[in-house]
């Protein structure tokens, strides 16, 4: 049976293995302002994500799926929590980037454009600055 649930403290460092085995961006996680939630599976964390606000709008961060567990909609099943948690902080466009996932995005909804059509405070973002690559693709979904 799996669960889906905000973090708690103690997940971090399985978090933090998981975003490692995808080669997610962790350097400031600990610094940073972001809300994860996991998808928990038999007792363990199977995939994650995370939501960084940034006034009305969000920042997705950081999903992955362990290998052994993909194909199972986890991440599909976390991207619409972190959608109606974001919805309840009156977060009115998640903004994230990628470099492998854009084709899973279009089909929950997200669109490409322009990384210079995100409000400052997001491209202000460390994701935006310096954790991503210049070649990630910018996607956006209105809430």
């Amino acid at each position: 049976m799996t669960s889906i649930r905000p973090s708690r403290a103690d997940d971090i460092d399985a978090i933090t293995a998981l975003l490692e085995t995808h080669a997610l961006p962790t350097a400031d996680l600990a610094a940073s302002q972001v809300s994860f939630w996991v998808a928990e599976e038999d007792g363990r964390i199977a995939a994650v994500v995370g939501l960084e606000q940034h006034g009305d709008t969000g920042l997705l961060r950081s999903l992955a799926v362990s290998p052994l567990h993909q194909g199972k909609g986890h991440g599909q099943r976390l991207v619409q929590s972190l959608e109606a948690e974001a919805r309840m902080r009156g977060i009115t466009g998640i903004v994230l980037l990628t470099q492998t996932a854009d084709a899973f995005f279009v089909r929950l909804g997200y669109a490409m454009v322009a990384r210079d059509t995100v409000p400052d405070a997001v491209r202000d973002s460390a994701e935006f600055r310096s954790l991503c690559p210049a070649s990630a693709l910018c996607m956006l979904k209105p809430l």
